[in-house]
């Protein structure tokens, strides 16, 4: 039973990308799905992204170390939507296809080359998260050894995203988010109150507590929240919508949809009792096949799987998207057509390298995430809200913010952590004096 569910949503999947395929006419639609998305497909797609091997099972992993704390993963996620809603108007007006061209459109061509260069190898760790996720799930229920697994998973994204494009993803995301959300909320309410399952009701704990102090917290708002207000994979769904107030609606809608997912995905994790922390995925999923009837955990497996599927194709290729307009130029010519196809094959290698050294979703995503938002974040909403920076230093600003940024998470993970984290705030206040350092006056 479980194994025909599988294969069946595979098929599913597979037949959908096939299908969109078939309508690609340009390379806009492949890059952007013809930028003619409507609220519907664009915060599905949106939740569908942000609920992947990065929220969902990344969730599980902090609620087994953290408690209930872990709650502030995809709360986090949801306020820097919040905060992105009122200035997503400026990114589907100014945006074409990736983030990099907005930036060399605020700061020009330099910013623009050394962003390209930079996002790419940040988002490697993010499409690993993916496939780490992926490997868990295939591993936890015994498909595959843990590196088979890895392997795996990587191929069917790269195969999946070469297909169709964003018109596939987008008409893939609007059925995984429901399949998600339905799956994940039928087993909650399973599970409340329900005395035929052996589920071990933990007393609440502190949403701040001694594993996650109120300062971690402020680190997590900084090196992730952020990554929503300025992502390349949250701005690739915004150009597609067919005008601003759409894209407004898309952020809103999801946004406030991640709100309650945040206390059940939490719910079930802390709930879960996992004997070997070290292996709390593949633990959770096994727990939940002896828990759940086989179809329901057939449908939470294929759940699961859409969810990191879905991340893992949006940052995929947008990075791919990226690196092709580096190396050739306009995304609608033809080399750049092709050479965003070829970037997808050799960005999903690297990838699946990483995740078979790096087995922790939320360590590969939290060390990509930091780099990035340290070097990004500031000079992105400088430019959207018009702000008077200095143009000559934002190359500077952009690597000492990222530079230093990644320096504090790595030192906080291997050294001290508080150190780590002073630093991590350090590199956007420094990334800022840079950015806004005055111009010397022309005499």
């Amino acid at each position: 039973m479980l194994n025909i569910i599988i294969i069946l949503y595979f098929l599913i999947v597979a037949g959908i990308g096939i299908y969109a395929r078939f309508q690609i006419k340009s390379p806009k639609d492949f890059y952007i799905a013809g930028k003619k998305s409507d609220v519907f497909q664009v915060s599905g797609s949106l939740l569908a992204t942000i609920l992947g091997g990065s929220a969902i099972l990344g969730t599980l992993e902090l609620s087994q170390q953290n408690g209930w704390a872990a709650i502030w993963f995809l709360v986090c996620a949801s306020l820097g939507l919040f905060i992105l809603a009122p200035i997503s108007k400026y990114v589907n007006r100014f945006g074409k296809f990736t983030l990099p061209e907005l930036l060399g459109r605020f700061y020009g061509e330099k910013a623009e080359l050394i962003s390209s260069a930079i996002i790419p190898i940040a988002w490697l760790g993010i499409i690993a998260a993916q496939i780490i996720g992926a490997a868990k799930i295939l591993n936890g229920i015994g498909i595959l050894g843990y590196s088979g697994a890895a392997i795996l998973s990587g191929i069917i994204f790269i195969l999946y995203t070469l297909i169709g494009g964003q018109k596939s993803i987008l008409k893939t995301d609007m059925i995984q988010s429901f399949l998600i959300l339905t799956v994940i909320l039928f087993i909650f309410i399973l599970t409340v109150g329900n005395n035929t399952l052996n589920i071990e009701y933990q007393e609440p704990q502190g949403l701040i507590n001694s594993n996650f102090t109120i300062f971690d917290l402020a680190i997590l708002f900084l090196t992730y929240s952020t990554t929503f207000i300025v992502g390349p994979d949250i701005y690739s769904r915004i150009f597609c919508a067919q005008s601003e107030k759409k894209a407004f609606r898309s952020v809103i809608i999801t946004a406030i949809i991640l709100l309650p997912f945040a206390f059940i995905i939490t719910y079930l994790g802390v709930n879960t009792p996992v004997q070997d922390s070290a292996e709390n995925i593949s633990g959770i999923i096994l727990y939940w096949q002896n828990q759940l009837p086989l179809w329901v955990y057939g449908l939470l497996i294929a759940a699961l799987l859409s969810a990191v599927m879905s991340s893992a194709d949006t940052t995929l290729l947008t990075a791919s998207m990226i690196v092709s307009k580096m190396f050739y130029g306009p995304l609608e010519n033809k080399t750049s057509y092709l050479a965003t196809k070829i970037s997808i094959i050799v960005i999903g290698i690297f990838s699946i390298t990483i995740s078979i050294f790096v087995s922790s979703i939320i360590q590969s995503l939290l060390i990509a995430l930091s780099f990035f938002s340290g070097a990004f974040l500031v000079p992105t909403l400088a430019g959207l809200l018009s702000l008077k920076a200095n143009k000559k230093m934002i190359v500077i600003a952009i690597l000492t913010g990222g530079i230093i940024a990644l320096a504090g998470k790595l030192i906080g993970i291997y050294e001290n952590e508080l150190i780590g984290n002073l630093l991590i705030i350090a590199s956007f206040i420094i990334n800022a004096i840079i950015l806004f350092f005055p111009e010397p006056s022309k005499k």
